[in-house]
């Protein structure tokens, strides 16, 4: 049956759900508190770019846009770790040639779906209206646009509104009559933008095809490619200590840092001072809450529901698969709103929480041990066995490549591997090894 619904937030999640659900026959109005992001700049600090991997393309594929998403994307093949001495050291993500991850925009990526949504006679987007009260009891919502306040009754309620979901507030203040848990997880580290331009040709000044990491034990860089021929550069540091962005105040102790730590980006930001003085620290958090939905038909998504940090580089893939698991739970209940959010909550909320806890991993990973020989080895192998067993996965292969593999079983089969494979490496007993050894060792394992 046609329902008519409501989206309260028109980011990534909220403008590909609003594609989907009128594919399915239904009437959607989105509302967004922001401005039109394709008429006016509201980056605001905000990641411009983001990977874009195969569960978010197949995502896209599922409402017929995977194609010109692809077209907005840059292929990163592998990491590219960059010691202090200027040498470089690239680690493929996967063995297999066809496996890599995408830096793609996120503004171009949003505008992408706002406009397939716009094109929809079955969509209509109302930006610059703040959500101001959502009553799932009654399926109302309440917005705030130009002064005015307007109420908008509808058969269901999706909050897609990011980490500060006004639709999860409204949930919250319901506590005691949902027994709705809540919790909020910050990294005692921020998070700042810089660029790199492109040279005097247009052209990346670095290797366009990776991702690129300056591990510095407690601290990081990391650049990911534009189409434009620049580099979003982000510093990952702690704010508290000397090295901390509460203690960077100065141009001259920035400068020094980037001179100690970071000597060859001395080079490739040109004015290092104007760039991180321009661009405010950013907070990296985890949020997890339960349950998703409350009455029958008010259900949260996305960042609403999740919100990660940004170290798998899975934060809006994720978000993407919550719309394709979510239409397939639909189906699967006959179009009955009620039933379907109950059980997409259900089995979605494991997966979602395995994600979280997996780029909490990688964040500690990338930061601290990506230039450890026993990880190196460990990756060269994993690698190996990539390119000469094609049944075996790494646990990054798994998240980054297998959409069909839940995160919850690629979180569990992923660590059990990572564990195994690291032992093996440290002792060196894979030395003496070949690799159908290694993999029937670890199958073995892997039964315990």
């Amino acid at each position: 049956m046609k329902k008519n619904i409501t989206i309260v937030g028109a980011g990534l999640c909220g403008s590909m759900l609003a594609v989907k659900m009128a594919k399915l026959g239904h009437t959607v109005q989105v509302f967004e508190k922001r401005s039109d992001l394709r008429k006016t700049d509201i980056s605001a600090g905000r990641s411009i770019n983001l990977a874009l991997s195969a569960r978010g393309m197949s995502a896209l594929a599922k409402i017929g846009l995977a194609d010109q998403a692809s077209k907005l994307c840059i292929p990163m093949y592998g990491r590219m770790i960059h010691g202090i001495d200027g040498s470089q050291n690239f680690f493929s993500y996967s063995g297999r040639k066809d496996e890599y991850i995408n830096s793609v925009s996120r503004g171009g990526l949003n505008a992408l779906l706002l406009d397939s949504a716009e094109n929809d006679e079955s969509i209509s987007l109302h930006f610059e209206h703040a959500c101001t009260h959502v009553s799932y009891q009654a399926n109302r919502c309440s917005f705030s646009h130009l002064g005015q306040n307007i109420d908008i009754q509808s058969d269901a309620i999706f909050g897609t509104d990011g980490a500060g979901s006004e639709v999860r507030k409204a949930m919250m203040a319901r506590t005691p009559e949902l027994l709705f848990n809540y919790s909020q997880d910050f990294l005692r580290h921020g998070y700042k933008e810089l660029s790199i331009p492109p040279d005097e040709h247009g052209n990346h000044r670095i290797d366009k095809h990776a991702l690129h990491i300056w591990p510095r034990g407690s601290f990081m860089i990391i650049a990911l490619p534009n189409l434009d021929g620049s580099f979003t550069v982000t510093m990952f540091h702690p704010y508290a200590g000397a090295l901390g962005f509460d203690d960077l105040t100065t141009s001259e102790k920035v400068y020094q840092l980037f001179e100690t730590y970071f000597p060859d980006l001395l080079d490739l930001i040109p004015d290092i001072s104007k760039e991180y003085f321009s661009n405010p620290v950013s907070n990296l958090g985890t949020i997890k809450c339960y349950p998703w939905y409350a009455g029958p038909t008010t259900l949260l998504m996305g960042d609403a529901a999740h919100a990660i940090v940004p170290f798998y580089g899975q934060g809006m893939n994720a978000s993407f698969e919550d719309v394709a698991v979510w239409s397939e739970v639909l189906e699967n209940h006959g179009n009955d709103m009620a039933s379907a959010m109950h059980h997409f909550a259900e089995i979605r909320k494991k997966d979602a929480d395995a994600i979280a806890d997996l780029a909490i991993d990688n964040f500690y990973e990338m930061r601290d041990h990506v230039a450890n020989p026993i990880f190196a080895e460990k990756r060269k192998l994993e690698l190996a066995l990539e390119q000469n067993i094609p049944a075996y996965y790494s646990k990054y292969a798994m998240v980054t490549f297998r959409p069909d593999l839940p995160y919850s079983e690629a979180m569990r089969l992923g660590r059990k591997q990572d564990e195994i494979l690291l032992d093996l490496c440290k002792n060196g007993r894979h030395q003496s090894m070949n690799l159908s050894e290694v993999h029937q060792y670890l199958l073995a394992e892997l039964q315990k």
